[in-house]
């Protein structure tokens, strides 16, 4: 994964919450935005996802510019995979439903085609045996990793994750870090906002900590997490990993 951000700010009305941020990216396969809360974390992965629009500055990913425009954001869309912490299932469609309808209407597939390829994805991930559930049937971490089937059964160029783990207890959390875990080794390149130090510090190849709209750390995870330069990376991990 190539990601280059110049000048990239974000307001809502007075309220900066993205403020002049540059940040340059390459050959990573696998990005972890860390931080406090309302740092800019989740705003930011909107912004590549082309879910918002910057106020100013620009964004570059895989060599490829963001064109913050109908046509452009829905050509991207198409190359994107996103997984947010609160599932984003259709509840009135089953799991095979929630994968197939995207190929269909999104990507142009025909049914058979969209079938085969979202039965393909559930088998991958251990959930065929639930492709005719609705999401209320489905435990949390069986919800999101119908998810990121829907993510994946779409072949994008980068996996975008938004907290993944946050509503989910302690086993399903693990069960789908290991699935997250494995996707990086299957090759694929992931952007992902973590509240999960230590699974930031084994799975990222470079780590972002956001503070105040700013980037605060960049770097290896081991020289973030144990030579920050920065005293708030240093304040901010001495809290979260007291205990």
């Amino acid at each position: 994964m190539k990601l280059e951000l110049r000048g990239l700010t974000k307001k809502f009305g007075e309220h900066t919450v993205l403020n002049d941020i540059s940040l340059a990216v390459d050959d990573v396969h696998c990005l972890a935005l860390i931080g406090p809360s309302g740092g800019g974390k989740s705003t930011l992965l909107r912004l590549v996802a082309g879910l918002e629009y910057p106020t100013s500055g620009s964004v570059e990913l895989n060599g490829r510019l963001i064109a913050y425009d109908d046509a452009g954001l829905l050509r991207h869309r198409r190359s994107i995979g996103t997984v947010f912490q609160a599932y984003n299932l259709f509840p009135h469609l089953t799991a095979l439903q929630n994968i197939t309808l995207p190929l269909e209407k999104v990507h142009g597939k025909s049914a058979a085609e969209a079938r085969e390829l979202a039965e393909g994805t559930l088998r991958r991930f251990q959930l065929l045996a639930h492709a005719q559930k609705k999401p209320a049937e489905l435990s949390g971490g069986q919800r999101q990793r119908v998810a990121i089937a829907r993510a994946i059964a779409i072949k994008p160029q980068v996996v975008l994750l938004d907290e993944p783990t946050s509503a989910l207890d302690p086993e399903m959390t693990a069960e789908v870090l290991e699935l997250i875990e494995e996707l990086k080794k299957d090759g694929r390149d992931l952007l992902l906002v973590t509240h999960e130090m230590g699974f930031a510090r084994r799975l990222a190849d470079r780590v972002a900590l956001l503070a105040d709209g700013r980037i605060e750390e960049f770097g290896p995870p081991e020289q973030v997490f144990d030579s920050p330069h920065s005293d708030l990376t240093r304040n901010f991990l001495s809290r979260v990993l007291k205990y």
